[in-house]
């Protein structure tokens, strides 16, 4: 199983990649091979003057198509996610997310922008044809800790990450789980009916 993690903050160490560390070593410690992006990884003028042909952004593609799963973190400035953030995924092909399950995260200043992620984020990411996005968590300043080192955070917001890890590890293998066809299941049912 693949995730890719992304971090949307231009700053690095910053609050919203801590949680993504905190994810990524959950997962690691579950075999889940998971491959971190960050916005640093991308030249500055590739994503500002959008050439689409950047090595970085085609390799990212590439790993995205590959993926189960994305995890996707970013800080609120004036109500939305992070301006780089969304020029990187503007780049992305409209299916980039097709049939991945989609975890959302992150930080602001206060509680007051913790709906940017559902009314700016979910979105776009909706756009990106997301075949699953899970509620996701929104952490205040306040709520993490320490940043700069290992991360750390409040018991209430370590209980939300983990509680939203468990559920994105659910919907991840739910993916492994292949129900009957509507179609075969339909057809089956005619046929008693009419047997």
């Amino acid at each position: 199983m693949r995730v890719v993690t992304l971090a949307g903050s231009p700053r690095y160490p910053s609050r919203s990649s801590a949680l993504l560390e905190y994810a990524r070593e959950r997962l690691s410690a579950l075999d889940v091979e998971v491959c971190h992006w960050h916005l640093h990884n991308f030249v500055p003028e590739d994503l500002l003057y959008a050439r689409f042909e950047s090595p970085a952004l085609q390799a990212l593609i590439e790993q995205l198509a590959e993926a189960d799963g994305l995890i996707v973190a970013t800080p609120v400035y004036k109500a939305s996610f992070s301006g780089a953030l969304k020029t990187l995924l503007d780049m992305l092909p409209e299916r980039a997310l097709a049939g991945k399950v989609v975890l959302p995260v992150a930080t602001g200043g206060t509680v007051a922008h913790m709906l940017a992620v559902d009314y700016a984020l979910k979105p776009v990411l909706n756009a990106l044809k997301a075949q699953e996005i899970l509620h996701g968590v929104f952490a205040d300043d306040s709520q993490i800790i320490d940043y700069q080192h290992k991360p750390s955070f409040t018991p209430g917001l370590q209980a939300r990450l983990d509680a939203s890890l468990e559920t994105f590890w659910q919907a991840l293998h739910r993916r492994d789980f292949q129900a009957p066809s509507f179609r075969q299941v339909n057809s089956a049912l005619r046929q008693r009916i009419e047997g």
